[in-house]
């Protein structure tokens, strides 16, 4: 087995106190690998990474157009939001123009990922609802494809469910990789998750990022969700967030999508290149670090973000600066 590489390191004191190590793939649109480093082969879950190719079929089946969804619900449909006022008014939207609100949705619930939205929620005396799920967004798009194909939205998470099927059918063309029982678990939001190679992920966003050997319905989807995506990019995470961030400063030239962890898949449409990355320990902020440097690297990209997550300052519960979580030198030469 290949062995993995060091993707970060995090300091205290001066002094090493982590090391981060996983793998790297980066992969154009004929599935020519540019780039690998690491343990490339042995599959892995991309959980959150792949929302943007789930939902292609929102687009190419109509339903966006049917029920009349603004850009920032495409968006939100690929996100992994922190449950912050404004995402939660649009998923609510998506619902309510299926004449549904919150209980349609299978995902679970969990408070807000972002500490201030907890704090108003429990300040007001509510309860969390699924609406707060980070999923939600993905799950409301879902919920109006089956009602675009008229599906019954009861039981939508399940394998069998025909939106399930033509989810794991999308993927499997995306990444050339079969989704099938063999490779599938369950994600944190009970929808079908499938374990391929790192190569196979990155071939899936440089097609995504590049339109190449899809369908002229896919390309164009996927053109109007990175359209959707560059001009929110809030919506994509929120406040603070390495995907929120790096698309406010880059995009269109970059998207980025974390997932849990510690995977994270990139697209550079310029270069026509798909990056995905994994740190074996599931550490998120090491593999930011990592995806940091691979935009910089690969897209041939200076930026104060990109720096900001390559050498992020650590800081304890009163403030002070401790340490910082530096990325290898090796994955920046």
């Amino acid at each position: 087995m290949t062995r993995d590489i060091l993707l970060a390191q995090s300091f205290r004191g001066g002094l090493v106190e982590s090391c981060y190590y996983g793998a790297i793939a980066v992969v154009d649109a004929d599935q020519k690998i540019v780039f690998a480093a690491g343990d490339v082969t042995t599959p892995v879950f991309p959980r959150s990474t792949v929302k943007a190719l789930q939902a292609l079929p929102l687009v190419t089946e109509g339903a966006a157009d049917l029920f009349a969804f603004p850009e920032e619900a495409l968006a939100l449909a690929c996100a992994s939001h922190q449950g912050e006022p404004a995402h939660i008014a649009t998923v609510s939207d998506m619902l309510a123009r299926l004449g549904l609100d919150h209980t349609a949705l299978e995902c679970g619930t969990h408070y807000p990922l972002d500490t201030k939205a907890t704090r108003a929620l429990v300040a007001l005396g509510q309860e969390a609802c699924s609406l707060h799920n980070c999923c939600s967004g993905k799950h409301a798009g879902f919920i109006s494809l089956a009602c675009a194909t008229h599906q019954k939205t009861q039981g939508y998470i399940h394998p069998d469910h025909p939106v399930m099927r033509h989810i794991a059918h999308t993927l499997a063309k995306m990444t050339q990789t079969p989704h099938t029982e063999t490779n599938r678990g369950i994600d944190g939001c009970s929808i079908p998750t499938w374990a391929i190679p790192l190569p196979a992920l990155a071939l899936g966003f440089a097609r995504f990022a590049t339109g190449t050997h899809l369908s002229a319905d896919q390309a164009t989807a996927a053109k109007r969700l990175q359209n959707a995506i560059s001009a929110h990019p809030f919506m994509i995470a929120g406040s603070g967030q390495f995907d929120t961030l790096v698309m406010q400063a880059l995009a269109p030239r970059v998207f980025t999508k974390m997932g849990a962890e510690g995977v994270m898949t990139i697209a550079l449409p310029e270069q026509g290149l798909g990056i995905a990355l994994k740190c074996r320990s599931g550490h998120i902020q090491a593999a930011e670090a990592a995806a940091a440097a691979m935009i910089q690297r690969f897209g041939k990209i200076e930026s104060p973000v990109l720096e900001h997550f390559m050498a992020k300052k650590l800081k304890n519960w009163n403030g002070t600066e401790i340490g910082e979580i530096l990325v290898a030198h090796d994955l920046i030469t």
